[in-house]
């Protein structure tokens, strides 16, 4: 199996965009989980408003009362049980939302820590290995090198030796003549 910087550099490309996939993913489910947790401060504000804006109608309701006590008695139970059950059905609506939110976020962050763990594992071993290949290699030629430039050291002491006795011939032979 050959590791080639193509390839490195294709599967580097291909985490890439996965990462920013999930990147978008998760801006999305914060914006949505903001958005949730707005309509819940919302719908907190409203209950609250509610009894203040009922103030004026409690008084109407009152005088009503003299009149028919049991049907508006009966009418504001059936109200007040609507909105307990509304109540109740929003409180679990949030609480699945913040569930689902949580079960996401985990997978989402077990899937980002297998990513970088795999990719620590890949990138490092065929560095760790095509380094280690050239450094063998780089070992073999400086070992080359150094054995050529023995043998040249002695190729040139020969040619000394060789130049120096063709001197001496001459000198000799300069002498003699």
């Amino acid at each position: 199996m050959s590791c080639t910087i193509e390839k490195i550099l294709t599967d580097a490309k291909t985490l890439l965009e996965r990462l920013r996939e999930h990147d978008a993913a998760a801006e999305s489910l914060v914006d949505q989980s903001a958005a949730l947790h707005r309509r819940v401060a919302a719908m907190r504000e409203a209950g609250a408003a509610l009894p203040d804006q009922y103030q004026e109608d409690a008084a109407d309701l009152k005088d009503m009362t003299k009149y028919k006590p049991h049907i508006l008695l009966s009418q504001e139970n059936t109200q007040i049980r609507d909105l307990q059950q509304e109540n109740r059905e929003l409180w679990i609506s949030l609480e699945e939302h913040q569930d689902a939110l949580e079960l996401i976020m985990s997978k989402y962050r077990k899937q980002m820590l297998q990513l970088m763990i795999a990719k620590k594992a890949v990138d490092a071993e065929p560095v760790l290995k095509a380094h280690q290949a050239h450094s063998l290699e780089i070992e073999s030629q400086i070992d080359r090198i150094c054995e050529m430039g023995e043998v040249m050291r002695k190729a040139v002491q020969v040619d000394d030796d060789q130049f120096c006795k063709i001197q001496e011939k001459l000198a000799q032979l300069e002498v003699f003549m």
